[in-house]
């Protein structure tokens, strides 16, 4: 076991910051009353948590009344698509391979006669030409999409889809939980009625999300109880989880560029000299626009779980893919809805670096995996 951990599995969560973590105590402290209540303590918890809206809304291009707090992207996307659903029968579109969060809901409504499209993707993961054609959309309820896949980092252009949607009166949502705190998002450029963030994906507290809700867009409730965040999501909002989040958003706006100047030097330097030391191996997603952060990468003749496994013990934390997809031994569906082969698919690791690394740790961590991975090729 080796004596320093080093953490390749950034997409999965990241650490809250120091200034976040003093953030969430101090107003557990000073602004611990209900934000509902209607006396001075009252007054100063709501002062807060709507400061708190107002500052993600201006660094996502949002409006404030349309920020909603959850506890997270995954609360935040079924929202969204439960509340598009409306008890409306009709067909669903959606690329393959989305985050659980969509998956399951989208099987979830199929067992209620809901259809699914699902648009053709390429071998690099994005949408191949003519993605938008055959679709019926007379009969299409919502559109959604992952702005950036979280376990290749392919960044998607939406803009032919929400274009589509707007054309035919369709609510479209963007799941950009991977995308919020790793690239820059403007809401309202991506044309989109909803998009879903989680704040544990950027460097802030974990159990607090969000779903903004374009102005004007009608978003029927899936949850019911008080008339908190605008009637969305009802009980009492959690101040100092949603005033962490906004740190930690405005921490990386501050900071954007050299972090993800930092992040794509490591992520560059892991990809070119694992493709130097390890070969063969298949870069999944590239080229093309992906994550800075993130490096999706094939040892063909390796299984992929033994690797985890060996670089676990190494003291390197590595992901086959979706965390919140972790426990299954099958292929990644997004490396097969890609025309991956399904042995170099179980052959695949998703390396997702963050601002916390060092060089001397991508350096540390390249000589751990080119070990690792020659060896369980008995070479």
């Amino acid at each position: 076991m080796s004596s320093h951990m080093i953490d390749l599995d950034h997409n999965a969560t990241t650490r809250p910051l120091p200034e976040v973590v003093e953030t969430v105590a101090r107003v557990m402290v000073d602004a611990y009353a209900n934000p509902g209540s209607r006396h001075a303590a009252g007054r100063t918890a709501r002062r807060v948590l709507e400061e708190s809206r107002e500052t993600v809304a201006a660094i996502l291009n949002a409006d404030p009344q349309g920020v909603v707090f959850t506890s997270g992207g995954t609360e935040a996307t079924n929202l969204a698509l439960l509340g598009f659903a409306d008890r409306r029968r009709g067909v669903i579109v959606l690329p393959p391979a989305e985050h659980p969060a969509t998956e399951e809901t989208v099987r979830y409504l199929e067992t209620w006669d809901f259809q699914r499209h699902t648009l053709p993707i390429d071998g690099d993961g994005r949408f191949s030409s003519g993605a938008l054609d055959g679709i019926p959309w007379e009969k299409v309820i919502w559109g959604t999409a992952l702005l950036a896949h979280n376990e290749t980092g392919v960044v998607h252009d939406l803009r032919p889809l929400a274009e589509m949607c707007q054309v035919h009166g369709v609510p479209f949502h963007v799941d950009a939980v991977q995308a919020v705190g790793k690239m820059p998002v403007d809401f309202h450029a991506l044309g989109a009625a909803t998009m879903s963030a989680g704040a544990h994906k950027f460097h802030g507290p974990r159990g607090i999300g969000m779903l903004l809700v374009r102005d004007g867009v009608r978003l029927p409730a899936a949850m019911f109880g008080g008339r908190q965040e605008g009637g969305h999501r009802p009980g009492t909002e959690s101040v100092a989880l949603a005033a962490g989040m906004a740190t930690a958003l405005r921490l990386w706006h501050e900071h954007q560029v050299e972090r993800t100047a930092h992040v794509l030097f490591l992520r560059d330097r892991l990809e070119s000299a694992l493709d130097e030391r390890c070969p063969p191996v298949v870069i999944h997603g590239s080229p093309g626009p992906r994550l800075p952060n993130t490096l999706n990468i094939a040892f063909p003749g390796v299984d992929g779980d033994a690797l985890l496994v060996a670089l676990d013990l190494a003291g390197v934390c590595v992901s086959l893919g979706s965390a919140c997809a972790s426990g299954s031994s099958e292929p990644s569906p997004i490396l097969i809805a890609m025309g991956v082969p399904r042995d170099v698919a179980l052959s695949s690791l998703r390396l997702s670096v963050g601002i916390d690394n060092t060089r001397e740790e991508i350096d540390a961590a390249i000589d751990r995996i080119a070990s690792i991975v020659t060896r369980l090729r008995g070479s």
